[in-house]
């Protein structure tokens, strides 16, 4: 998080950075946290910020085991949060067996990060199809052609494979979304919004879900 570079591994421990860029001053943030979220996403799209939309996915295996990736935002809804993946990934494979998960914003260059958990859906086949075909012909092509999170042989395999579906839909300028591949809606019960601060004295503020419409705020401690 510090942003320097490391010549010796055993340099870890002293990296420091003080955060004194802004603050959270809880009684002007909005009710509801999704208008809080759009603020915050507007001035990351404004700051050069890279791929401000990028964020992280936990899931969590059936045996228990936690797994994360990145992957990218590509909608904001009233109820909460939209991305797209193949049904039949890993990620895809645990929120069928269980659909709890968070999300992790963390900007950098703003030193601010949301914090967002929540149960997460399937988006019905018409908006999925919708934004497939919004994307450019490699990005759909390649949604057919990878077995996403299963072991190949090697990535020989993997071209041969995007070449079969180039051949296949050669005539075709728009083409059929395939059926294991779709859009999820991340539903918050809470976010949370930090704000890094001078001596680690971090400015955290909890929204929790206290029904329809209805949220508190809460300050953590950091």
């Amino acid at each position: 998080m510090s942003g320097l570079k490391v010549k010796k591994m055993e340099e870890l421990p002293n990296l420091r950075k003080d955060y004194t860029k802004d603050f959270i001053d809880e009684n002007l943030l909005a009710e509801n946290p999704l208008t809080e979220f759009e603020k915050w996403f507007k001035k990351a799209l404004e700051s050069n910020q890279a791929e401000p939309n990028a964020m992280s996915l936990a899931t969590v295996s059936p045996e228990g085991q936690p797994s994360v990736r990145i992957v990218l935002l590509k909608g904001l809804q009233p109820e909460g949060f939209v991305f797209f993946s193949n049904y039949l990934s890993r990620k895809g494979k645990e929120l069928e067996n269980n659909p709890l998960a968070s999300l992790n914003f963390f900007w950098p260059a703003l030193e601010q990060q949301i914090r967002i958990e929540g149960k997460v859906t399937k988006i019905p086949h018409e908006e999925s199809n919708v934004y497939f075909q919004s994307r450019d012909r490699g990005s759909r092509l390649g949604a057919w052609a990878s077995p996403q999170s299963q072991k190949i042989q090697n990535r020989e395999f993997l071209l041969e494979r995007i070449q079969a579906i180039k051949k296949q839909f050669e005539n075709q300028e728009i083409f059929p979304k395939p059926e294991f591949w779709g859009g999820y809606l991340l539903i918050p019960h809470t976010i949370e919004f930090w704000q890094g601060r001078e001596s680690r004295l971090h400015d955290r503020i909890l929204y929790e879900k206290a029904g329809e419409n209805v949220w508190t705020k809460s300050r953590l401690a950091p």
